[in-house]
């Protein structure tokens, strides 16, 4: 089942997220070997600096067995344990587009 990942960062989490990413997208990279993930990035604040100062959050969409696992699978996300993360939303998600 497709599950959403929503991850809400604390502020000014740019610097802990560059330092945890690298753990975090090997986490996706393993997901996506599976077959399992379908989508995922960052929110970023949108401002007129270049580069961005940050970003509010990310989403995954990735299938799961049940929300215990998918809830299981982001407690274990390097970002939470790097306080990026303020706190995490995990909801069932019903894909109907794009068709396949």
């Amino acid at each position: 089942m497709l599950f959403t990942i929503i991850g809400y960062d604390v502020e000014n989490s740019l610097e802990r997220r560059l330092a945890a990413r690298p753990a975090h997208v090997a986490r996706l990279e393993v997901l996506q070997a599976l077959g399992r993930l379908n989508l995922a990035g960052p929110f970023p604040i949108i401002s007129d600096d270049t580069p961005p100062p940050g970003f509010v959050g990310s989403l995954i969409v990735a299938d799961f067995d049940s929300h215990a696992a998918a809830r299981a699978w982001a407690d274990a996300d390097p970002y939470m344990a790097a306080g990026v993360y303020a706190k995490v939303d995990i909801f069932a998600f019903k894909k109907v587009f794009p068709s396949q």
